[in-house]
């Protein structure tokens, strides 16, 4: 079989093209940046190109029996108004083009790496895939819209090409953005919590996603469908700190400031900041994502495609850190 990933060299993109080589698939990318130097195995096509860009996405697709679509616009907090067009461009006008390729090539499979954030807050609930999407963010609400674009492609004979991966918070060695500076912060002594801790996240480790990817791409039952995917528990702020502290060797904070006090602070912040013509910290939003509750049951593909995750919170952080350490990323 051979599959096409795109996004290929973004922070999973590795390690889906490890897991689909390991599993003997013949593997083309297509990113806008070359392949790492030593990243993945000669014998993987490389192409650089735009999803956006017809031409690059038709060229591609030939030959190719599926699509795993990783290439998107990454949440990043507070985002200016300015940048909702470039999150439209990438990911509804990006995910439009693989789909429509997919379909005049006759692809049989097309698997959308999506998000939980599609949901929203879980408001004190446990959220599974027939629970209502509330996406308030820019990169939630056009990952919800690249969802529909994927589940609605068909077939010449009209059977569903798409399936959709819902992943929770994805953490690893090469992943950037709240959980790296969580780590860092921890690893530094400078992190003191916010709040109870007892607020719940939902999350996958990397290598996971992978394997959840290639189960995807091949398993008859995927086609159409929607799974969330996860590492299979709800856990709360406080056990992921535990966690990470463990696995740097050291233990977690003792003290922490309370929400109400901490927004207080923020909203000054920012003001003054705004009052002097400098851009706003937005410390808000970032309390408001710390300590947002979010419980998505995965349960689903578990028992449809048989996925087991095999990183629970303990193990998937103590990786994550000794890879860290061994890549001297600090």
């Amino acid at each position: 079989m051979f599959v096409l990933i795109t996004g290929a060299t973004g922070a999973v993109g590795p390690l889906v093209v490890k897991a689909f080589y390991d599993a003997g698939y013949c593997i083309r990318t297509l990113s806008i940046d070359p392949a790492p130097v030593g990243g993945w195995p000669d014998d993987v096509e490389t192409h650089v190109g735009d999803v956006t860009d017809q031409g690059a996405v038709q060229s591609a697709m030939q030959g190719v029996d599926a699509v795993v679509h990783l290439a998107a616009l990454l949440h990043i907090v507070n985002p200016p108004p300015e940048l909702r067009g470039k999150y439209e461009h990438i990911n509804v006008g990006g995910t439009t083009t693989v789909a429509e390729a997919a379909i005049k090539a006759g692809v049989k499979r097309v698997v959308l790496f999506s998000t939980i954030a599609v949901y929203g807050p879980s408001n004190g609930c446990v959220l599974n895939e027939d629970s209502p999407t509330h996406p308030d963010t820019f990169y939630a609400q056009t990952k919800c819209a690249a969802e529909q674009i994927v589940l609605n492609a068909r077939s010449s004979d009209g059977r569903p090409l798409g399936t959709v991966l819902r992943l929770g918070a994805v953490y690893g060695a090469r992943i950037k953005g709240n959980y790296q500076r969580l780590t860092q912060a921890l690893a530094r002594h400078r992190f003191i919590p916010i709040g109870s801790g007892r607020n719940r996240r939902t999350l996958v480790y990397d290598k996971d996603v992978a394997y959840a990817a290639a189960l995807a791409v091949s398993h008859p039952a995927a086609a159409g469908r929607v799974f969330n995917v996860t590492d299979g528990g709800f856990h709360t702020l406080s056990e992921i700190i535990e966690a990470i502290c463990s696995a740097l060797g050291r233990k977690p904070p003792r003290l922490s400031l309370p929400v109400g006090a901490s927004r207080v602070v923020a909203g000054i912040t920012d003001k003054v900041c705004r009052s002097i013509s400098l851009k706003p910290l937005s410390i808000q939003a970032m309390i408001d994502k710390y300590t947002e509750d979010i419980a998505v049951d995965s349960s689903l593909i578990q028992k449809e495609l048989g996925f087991s995750p095999q990183y629970d919170l303990k193990t998937g952080w103590a990786e994550t850190i000794k890879e860290m350490r061994e890549g001297s990323v600090k």
